[in-house]
């Protein structure tokens, strides 16, 4: 998307909270023209002094624009934004491309990529994973399915936004799959954190030592050593939340009941997040499964 003169082209951005903000403020950064919406007025406030002009709804922030980068929370989400009253697609440049990142079912993707070509547009299933400040960074990394020639397109868009992208294949719905397999992961890491954590207390063990002692040792992970200091300093503001993974690892056991593949260790988890949003704090960042 960069023009014989070498100008990047108009992205815009819908949902400018925790990850989207930082999405695309990296874009800004890349040279692109950002737009941006959200409902929350304190996002679209940050969103301008970064440098992003602020719209009223998707399909202002869409106007004539190259491609929409959707951040929301689901595939409910996704769509109200792409295709509902002031929806982003109808208004993107003829051949626009819309960039969907929430996490969803295989057969979401599929179903809005249909949509989106009913109405001359194209469509890339581009889950990322990394968190907020990897967003902030332009450090995430992308699991993208869809046409070569979309993702061609797409590629500078994504790689402004990424330290690392994959491209999953053509069928719309493998990077969501993907990303499935991610999320099954990581609820069940961050589960795993909270509970030796608190197992670590009730030993009577220094949290701060153990968290130490643990990052160095063979049963780290990832979400151990990015959770970790949310629970030793008792600091659960949220960088991503309880609810998201209620809603994830929901999507992964219906994904498994339908398949007939028993989920175990992935429903234990998902038990653990119901129980934390159900005693208050669904809103609170994920590591509050240790709290409850």
């Amino acid at each position: 998307m960069t023009d014989v003169a070498g100008n990047r082209g108009k992205i815009a951005v819908i949902g400018l909270g925790s990850m989207g903000l930082g999405m695309a403020v990296s874009l800004v950064r890349a040279g692109f023209t950002v737009s941006g919406c959200d409902r929350a007025p304190a996002a679209l406030d940050a969103a301008q002094r970064a440098g992003i002009a602020a719209a009223a709804d998707p399909a202002e922030a869409a106007r004539e624009a190259d491609a929409v980068v959707t951040v929301v929370v689901n595939a409910m989400q996704t769509e109200a934004v792409l295709f509902g009253a002031a929806g982003a697609v109808p208004a993107l440049r003829k051949g626009g491309i819309a960039i969907s990142c929430a996490t969803m079912a295989p057969a979401d993707a599929r179903r809005f990529a249909d949509a989106t070509a009913a109405q001359g547009m194209l469509h890339l299933d581009a889950p990322m994973s990394g968190g907020s400040v990897r967003a902030a960074e332009g450090a995430l990394t992308f699991l993208v399915s869809g046409p070569s020639a979309t993702y061609e397109a797409a590629r500078l868009v994504l790689e402004a936004m990424a330290e690392t992208v994959y491209h999953l294949g053509e069928e719309i719905g493998t990077g969501a799959a993907f990303k499935m397999v991610n999320q099954l992961l990581a609820g069940v890491h961050i589960a795993a954190a909270c509970e030796a954590l608190v197992f670590a207390k009730r030993l009577g063990l220094d949290l701060a030592q153990v968290y130490e002692v643990i990052s160095n040792a063979a049963g780290s992970s990832w979400m151990f050593q990015n959770r970790g200091p949310h629970v030793v300093e008792g600091d659960y503001t949220p960088r991503s939340a309880v609810e998201i993974f209620v809603k994830d690892l929901g999507i992964v056991e219906d994904i498994a009941r339908t398949e007939r593949f028993p989920t175990p260790l992935a429903g234990a988890a998902l038990q653990l997040f119901l129980a934390t949003a159900s005693a208050g704090m669904g809103h609170y960042d994920d590591a509050s499964d240790a709290r409850l």
